[in-house]
């Protein structure tokens, strides 16, 4: 176990004072120190939103890239070196809306990476106009009618889809939500973490608002029976619910058979064909396509 302070740097932190997102910079912190990491063992890779600043705030391996492209990057990252904790943080608009594509993917592919969406049911960055999770009829910015769209349950897509870990934290109980983040990190293959995020700047809501909604999953609930799951995550008035939901061990994770023929090296230190054979593998390529 190490301390969370290893993975402090001096950037200037850009939310608002009191911004709820800094418990859930805590809580990542805490959990990477509980599991032992080192900075050089981290990989964070975010998009572009208020969620996608956190790699900025942590001492580590980051990548920030496109809006909703994170996924990509960090499926790419992890194959080639799975030995990093591969670390996706974003928003529910960057990850459901521009990247719901690859999300839905990555749940087919299900590369070895933990995915920790801040979701505050809007675009907080742009002034909030409504997101993926907005409720039918809140009025936002770009909504002065009220949004239309149903909101999209993301997490009820991922157990459908036999996610291996589906689970829901609150930003305002970091030491909770770390423990979800620390078996997200743990299990092989894909994890997806929610986190309710109030914001207090754009939120409709006060904090007290979400602390009297918030409630666990159900002691009695098993995580290991997708119906069950189902069925909390499809009830309208389980739409703050937190916990693990869904835990499934049986599916591959993306690479596994080359890793079982390779070994867990990166790419970069497992030693590549001779130059000379790789040319004419190509030539040989290229002679057969008639290039």
């Amino acid at each position: 176990m190490n301390s969370p302070d290893i993975f402090k740097n001096d950037v200037p932190v850009q939310w608002c004072p009191g911004c709820p997102n800094f418990g859930i910079l805590s809580a990542l912190k805490k959990t990477l120190a509980d599991l032992g990491c080192n900075p050089q063992d981290v990989c964070l890779v975010s998009g572009i939103g208020q969620a996608a600043k956190l790699p900025h705030y942590l001492q580590c391996h980051f990548f920030n890239g496109l809006h909703g492209r994170a996924l990509p990057v960090a499926a790419g990252i992890q194959a080639a070196n799975p030995q990093l904790i591969t670390v996706v943080t974003t928003g529910e608009g960057d990850c459901y809306g521009e990247g719901g594509n690859h999300l839905l993917h990555a749940f087919r592919r299900n590369p070895n990476i933990t995915v920790l969406v801040h979701n505050n049911e809007f675009y907080a960055l742009t002034k909030a106009q409504g997101s993926p999770t907005t409720p039918m009829g809140e009025i936002r910015s770009l909504h002065p009618e009220g949004v239309e769209a149903a909101p999209l349950n993301m997490l009820a897509v991922a157990v459908a889809h036999r996610c291996p870990y589906v689970a829901r934290g609150f930003a305002l109980d970091p030491e909770a939500l770390s423990a979800l983040l620390t078996e997200a990190v743990r299990r092989p293959g894909l994890a997806l973490v929610e986190v309710i995020q109030p914001c207090i700047t754009w939120g409709r809501h006060p904090v007290a608002w979400y602390r009297e909604r918030v409630r666990p999953v159900p002691e009695a609930h098993d995580p290991k029976d997708q119906a069950a799951a189902l069925s909390l995550l499809l009830q309208e008035e389980n739409r703050y619910m937190t916990g693990c939901f869904f835990q499934d061990d049986t599916r591959p994770v993306f690479g596994a058979r080359f890793r079982q023929r390779h070994g867990d090296l990166p790419l970069a230190g497992s030693g590549f064909p001779p130059a000379e054979r790789t040319l004419d593998l190509l030539a040989g390529f290229a002679a057969h396509h008639g290039a």
